[in-house]
């Protein structure tokens, strides 16, 4: 089934490499392009310390906020509460693929929140979970224009979720258990 979800650029960066860090180095970029976004970012948190990063970020060019931070820093204990998506994802509820931020739910989307964090219109908030516990959140997004997320986006997203999980937690526990 591989072969059938995964484009060939994306499955030979699996293939050819066994580190997390360079896995996501180079798959960001192409996840990008395959699903035709402005940026892709990888956001990684250890669940028992809740320590968390955005590590990785590809932009489709330099206007588009690079969301990448330095730091492993404690996630805010109000975020649930600020973001329904997160909250979604803590409770490692499946994927949410957002049409557009303007017209989505307050269930599903705090339009404000988007607006101030994150500027985008429509995004794939993709969540990395394994035992009821989240440990990433892969979060390709379109800003200017609604997106419809089409039957094989969701698919790929859905092998994308299966192969990175296991590398984001071998990188976190790495990172952060050293």
């Amino acid at each position: 089934m591989n072969s059938l979800v995964l484009p060939k650029n994306i499955q030979s960066v699996l293939d050819r490499n066994s580190d997390p860090d360079t896995i996501f180095r180079e798959i960001l970029p192409l996840i990008g392009e395959v699903l035709q976004c402005d940026r892709c970012f990888l956001y990684l948190r250890n669940p028992q310390t809740k320590l968390a990063k955005v590590a990785y970020c590809w932009r489709r060019h330099p206007d588009i906020p690079d969301a990448t931070t330095s730091d492993w820093e404690l996630e805010s204990e109000s975020l649930p509460q600020e973001d329904p998506l997160f909250a979604a994802a803590l409770r490692t509820d499946p994927s949410v693929y957002v049409e557009d931020i303007e017209t989505s739910s307050p269930k599903v989307v705090n339009k404000d929140f988007e607006h101030e964090y994150m500027g985008h219109r429509a995004l794939i908030h993709a969540h990395l979970r394994h035992n009821q516990q989240l440990w990433g959140i892969l979060q390709p997004a379109v800003y200017g224009k609604p997106r419809v997320w089409s039957e094989s986006d969701r698919a790929l997203v859905t092998e994308l979720e299966n192969k990175l999980t296991p590398l984001a937690i071998a990188y976190v526990k790495a990172v952060t258990e050293s």
